[in-house]
């Protein structure tokens, strides 16, 4: 069984914060791609995609405490605990969180250009 962590960053670009993002993506491309790989072997790959989680990162990246991202910030023990379950399913992908899983839902409808603007607006 493999966890890899990346982030619902994943799912759209992410303007002043674009390595980021576009790391996350490579996280979980690969591995959605290697759990297909690895189908019927007996190992399991699965993407964590979790959104703001408290962690301390708000004010390690001085984003002030009123940061749009972090209003609806899981706990770290959430979000090890939902991955790990999904992990131990086999799952590919866990979003952790409604509020994530709204998001990452959500990006699949809004043109590219808004989601970049919401995304911005967020890392600001």
């Amino acid at each position: 069984m493999v966890l890899n962590l990346s982030s619902v960053a994943a799912f759209s670009a992410g303007p002043y914060m674009s390595v980021y993002y576009a790391t996350k993506a490579y996280v979980l491309s690969f591995s959605e791609a290697l759990s297909e790989e690895l189908a019927g072997t007996g190992v399991t790959v699965t993407a964590l995609c979790p959104g703001p989680t408290a962690t301390g990162f708000e004010s390690a990246a001085s984003m002030g405490s009123g940061s749009t991202m972090f209003r609806h910030a899981s706990s770290a023990a959430e979000v090890a605990r939902d991955g790990f379950k999904a992990m131990r399913a086999g799952k590919a992908v866990c979003l952790q969180g409604a509020f994530t899983k709204a998001m990452a839902f959500g990006s699949r409808f809004v043109p590219r250009f808004i989601a970049r603007k919401m995304a911005m607006r967020m890392n600001c």
